[in-house]
């Protein structure tokens, strides 16, 4: 099954809580009325998309009624997957390699989001480019976090730089940078706790990794990848907005899409924080990570089965 299948069929619940409720809405009315909107704004609503973002999307909606781009129930579906693609796609930048390697990636979020397992698929993701990929265990608070991240390391054919467990996160992200270096590492993917064990403040912690990572290479981290769980809808967003403020998140990783109805999500995060999807986790296999195409998604959600 190709990556779009896949993405197809992990968007099976959101389709039935979002496109397959908008059809019926579609079918139970002649005309678009007060009426019918209030049932789209519930639907869109139900899918997680968001409050702002579905103001935004009734407002376009009524104004394309005004200007008689749609006329009809039926011309509803191409407006509304147009527009939902016009928000994904806005500002979009891929992701950001650095001039002259190494490309360090520092990776946020709480515990049992995924985080260690998606470290794994991105360093997958580029290993298979021909690049060499660098790992480091900076979740030192949690030794099965060092020890999950040796068996990816394993597994993919990438170094993994670590200390033990309880030692200094920011000493792991300084000597990961150093090796990198000194083997000629392309790409290094920094691993961090998602909460700790101590009175230290977790932002704090992730802002002094930041600031020793810039020490050796002014540029870095290149990305702040942000992991978040899709299955948790809102609470993501409030997740986001926590770490966006700490630690200058460039984008975000949404795991588990193929286990949620409210993939709207998605959409939540880029028109309400600001922040890009920039890949997106739809199932347990290594090659199931992979970089967030707003067309492919829009395609897959509006797709007939």
């Amino acid at each position: 099954m190709g990556f779009f299948d896949k993405l197809k069929a992990g968007l099976e619940k959101t389709r039935k809580n979002f496109t397959e409720k908008i059809e019926q809405l579609i079918t139970g009315y002649a005309k678009i009325d007060d009426e019918f909107l209030d049932e789209l704004e519930a639907v869109l609503l139900s899918a997680d998309v968001g409050i702002k973002t579905t103001a935004m999307l009734i407002k376009d909606i009524r104004q394309a009624i005004k200007n008689r781009e749609i006329e009809t129930p039926e011309q509803l579906k191409p407006v509304l997957r147009e527009r939902l693609c016009a928000v994904l796609s806005e500002g979009w930048t891929g992701m950001r390699l650095a001039p002259e390697p190494p490309t360090v990636i520092l990776v946020v979020g709480v515990n049992g989001v995924g985080k260690t397992t998606t470290i794994g698929k991105l360093g997958n993701y580029y290993r298979q480019l021909g690049l060499k990929v660098l790992l480091a265990a900076g979740d030192t608070f949690r030794a099965a976090a060092i020890d999950q991240l040796e068996i990816w390391g394993q597994r993919i054919g990438a170094e993994v730089i670590k200390h033990s467990e309880g030692s200094d996160p920011a000493a792991v992200a300084f000597d990961a940078v150093q090796a990198a270096k000194a083997r000629k590492a392309e790409i290094v993917i920094i691993d961090t706790a998602g909460r700790l064990h101590t009175k230290s403040n977790l932002m704090e912690e992730l802002k002094k990794i930041r600031r020793v990572i810039a020490r050796e290479i002014p540029d870095a981290p290149h990305e702040t990848l942000l992991v978040l769980d899709a299955t948790t809808g809102q609470n993501a967003i409030s997740q986001a907005k926590l770490f966006g403020e700490a630690t200058g998140v460039t984008g975000v990783v949404l795991t588990k899409l193929d286990g949620t109805a409210k993939g709207g999500v998605v959409v939540a995060i880029k028109s309400e924080l600001g922040l890009p999807v920039k890949w997106v986790g739809v199932g347990e296999g290594v090659n199931d990570l992979r970089p967030f195409n707003a067309q492919d998604f829009a395609a897959a959600l509006f797709t007939d089965k």
